[in-house]
């Protein structure tokens, strides 16, 4: 009975760092390339403004930060439940 307690704690952990990437993801990409646009375009990052480089690069600057984030993450979350590689 432990090791199924062990196991829902382990995919809650799990589920919830990948819905907090995807909230990230989701505000940088959606939120600020393009919902949010309009109020940042005043912002000039390498020559555009704040709002376009988001919607060009910067959701997917995040998402690379993000994939790295997770690894790691993970990897600290397998070692407290035990089932590192």
């Amino acid at each position: 009975m432990a090791d199924n307690s062990s196991s829902n704690a382990y995919w809650a952990a799990n589920v919830r760092i990948i819905m907090i990437s995807l909230a990230i993801w989701f505000v940088c990409s959606f939120g600020l390339g393009i919902i949010l646009r309009p109020m940042i375009s005043g912002i000039s990052v390498g020559g555009t403004d704040l709002g376009f480089w988001f919607a060009q690069q910067g959701s997917i600057i995040i998402f690379i930060a993000l994939i790295f984030f997770y690894a790691w993450r993970m990897n600290k979350l397998d070692a407290e439940h035990g089932v590192e590689e």
